[in-house]
């Protein structure tokens, strides 16, 4: 058992150096960057704004043609919706205009009636 316990703590110890032996890519430091190397890396810095700005301005002239789009649908769906207020008012007044047009008639032959019968007397 205690060999079996032994074994897996130089395994564990081989492969904890195992990762720390890993050979890394150093970053050059500001000073060791060529003028060449600062100029592609401001280029590629430019180039990932540029990419990412172009994005996000797409997206929000997307945002807008969308907005855009649901405003046209909104003003059109008022506009019918007036439209139909505008004609069932209108329809419900001239059925108002005809009703009074044809009591006023039924009042003027009746009275037209009595004068007649009044006068006969």
């Amino acid at each position: 058992m205690k060999k079996q316990i032994l074994s897996l703590a130089v395994v564990a110890l081989l492969a904890f150096a195992v990762q720390s032996c890993e050979k890394k890519e150093p970053k050059p430091a500001d000073e060791e960057l060529t003028l060449g190397n600062k100029v592609d890396s401001l280029t590629t810095d430019i180039e990932e704004v540029k990419d990412s700005a172009v994005s996000k301005t797409e997206s929000a002239a997307q945002d807008v043609k969308d907005a855009t789009k649901k405003a046209a649908d909104d003003v059109e769906t008022a506009t019918k919706k007036a439209a139909d207020d505008v004609k069932d008012a209108t329809k419900k007044g001239a059925q108002k205009v005809e009703n009074a047009a044809k009591a006023a008639k039924d009042g003027t032959v009746k009275t037209a009636k009595e004068v007649n019968e009044a006068l006969k007397k």
